[in-house]
């Protein structure tokens, strides 16, 4: 089954082209079905490019989904076009007494920041309060999920004393899990990130599983059933080339980089990237999505409830 996003949305030519299963809403209504409502909360700056990456792994379970696309009301992004929002997305104080299946929090290059120095914090924790009453089951990807298992469970982030930055060699650490059906004991995971989680302090607060780690990098997936949550600290999501995009873009500014580790054949910037995790990561989110499936209500209406 596809995934329902509107025929002008960047992402649907560029789905149709990879052979992702998309339709428009006219063509969805048509449908006696009910689709899996997912809402993208979208806080990164290259916000087409963000939710095509997560729009092409949602969209290749065998599940409707009916795809909205969901921003911070009063931030105002310089990165992307104004039309493009203005069509797209809706602000989080637009939804009212909404309900969805599931909803996917991204991450947002502010790792340097206190969380209550973000100009949009109060509202993030009004949003993360919401999910308890609103939203069936809730992924935190990278800084979102950092925020979310803060908000929850008070644990904090620390500054690295450099960048984690590259592809890591990962454990499967709870091969029992149901969002880890499929996946090899160990494999690899783009990291992107100047702030860790620390697996003791996860460990210390009530409820919380780490489900992946790494020796390197440090607690990856955390499951926090409490709260109908997933937090995932790295980024499977990321595209072949979306490494190289942030270290060209930061030997371009001058900016201060490692050459990401374990991503360029021989570690040879002039070599094309290799993507080694694409699997991996349709099997976390299409994992996700059966859950999801499994254990929603048919009635949209009784989550929450």
């Amino acid at each position: 089954m596809p995934i329902t996003l509107p025929q002008t949305l960047p992402a649907f030519d560029v789905l149709s082209r990879e052979g992702v299963m998309v339709m428009s809403p006219e063509r969805a209504a048509r449908q006696d079905i009910r689709p899996l409502r997912i809402a993208l909360l979208n806080l990164m700056p290259k916000k087409i490019q963000t939710e095509t990456q997560f729009a092409r792994l949602i969209g290749a379970t065998p599940l409707q989904i009916d795809l909205h696309l969901i921003r911070m009301s009063e931030h105002q992004t310089r990165t992307t076009a104004a039309a493009h929002m203005e069509t797209f997305y809706r602000p989080f104080q637009d939804l009212g007494n909404e309900k969805f299946d599931g909803l996917i929090i991204t991450g947002a290059p502010i790792e340097h920041l206190p969380f209550d120095e973000v100009t949009y914090w109060t509202e993030l924790q009004q949003v993360m309060d919401w999910t308890q009453t609103h939203v069936h089951s809730t992924f935190g990807v990278c800084w979102g999920g950092m925020a979310m298992i803060n908000h929850f469970h008070g644990v904090q982030k620390h500054m690295l004393p450099a960048k984690a930055f590259g592809c890591f060699r990962h454990r499967n650490l709870s091969p029992t899990s149901p969002y880890l059906r499929g996946f090899s004991d160990d494999f690899i995971i783009p990291v992107s990130r100047w702030t860790e989680m620390r697996e003791a302090e996860i460990a210390a607060a009530p409820g919380l599983r780490t489900l992946l780690g790494s020796d390197e990098v440090g607690p990856c997936l955390v499951e926090d059933p409490a709260h109908r949550a997933l937090y995932i600290f790295n980024h499977f999501e990321y595209d072949s080339d979306t490494l190289k995009q942030e270290y060209d873009r930061d030997v371009a500014a001058g900016t201060p980089i490692n050459v990401p580790l374990n991503y360029y054949p021989d570690d040879n910037p002039a070599m094309p990237p290799l993507n080694r995790w694409r699997s991996h990561a349709h099997l976390l989110y299409g994992n996700w999505i059966n859950e999801i499936y499994q254990t929603t209500h048919y009635d949209i209406d009784a989550i929450g409830t």
